[in-house]
């Protein structure tokens, strides 16, 4: 026998509105882990991202958070779901969508890039071999297909970043 579709639906919306509230978090430790651009000591790198960047960089989870706001829907009436769950998913995906558009700080240093307000240390990263045009494509090592981590920016910005970042993951192809 299923459960009862509300405290499903409950447990769901909990479940949401705690990595609404993470990813919240993570992106206010941005502006104190990156509170400057530019180049920085020990041959860093700081820049920003603007909402356009963010697009590109996110298109695909746009795409998906735009699917899981729909499909509920479809499901509530004859699920016996309370409908007020399916608002509250809703107003929680949105918010979580802005957050996706909310321009980001990012860094490099010589021992870890910050990317929407998590750091992540060299070794766990390696630089796709394929990159993309409007971003810069790192994969985060031992995730699989759910370990792309892309890097927004201007063109200018990612260039430099591009290349500060080969010289951390691959210093023997220094010129």
């Amino acid at each position: 026998m299923l459960p009862s579709a509300e405290p499903v639906a409950f447990a769901m919306v909990l479940i949401l509105c705690g990595i609404v509230a993470w990813d919240a978090w993570w992106l206010t430790r941005q502006h104190r882990d990156i509170p400057e651009y530019g180049y920085l000591p020990n041959n860093g790198f700081a820049w920003k991202s603007e909402r356009s960047h963010e697009m590109f960089r996110q298109w695909a989870n746009l795409g998906s958070m735009a699917a899981m706001m729909a499909l509920p829907w479809g499901f509530a009436s004859f699920s016996n779901t309370p409908i007020a769950y399916v608002i509250v998913w809703d107003v929680l995906l949105g918010l979580h969508i802005i957050s996706l558009l909310v321009p980001k700080r990012y860094a490099v240093t010589s021992t870890h890039l910050f990317a929407d307000g998590q750091r992540y240390e060299w070794n766990r990263l390696v630089l796709a071999k394929r990159q993309p045009k409007h971003r810069i494509m790192l994969l985060r090592k031992g995730w699989g297909p759910f370990g792309p981590l892309p890097l927004g920016g201007d063109r200018a910005d990612l260039d430099i970043a591009a290349e500060k970042i080969i010289e951390v993951l691959h210093p023997d192809q220094e010129e």
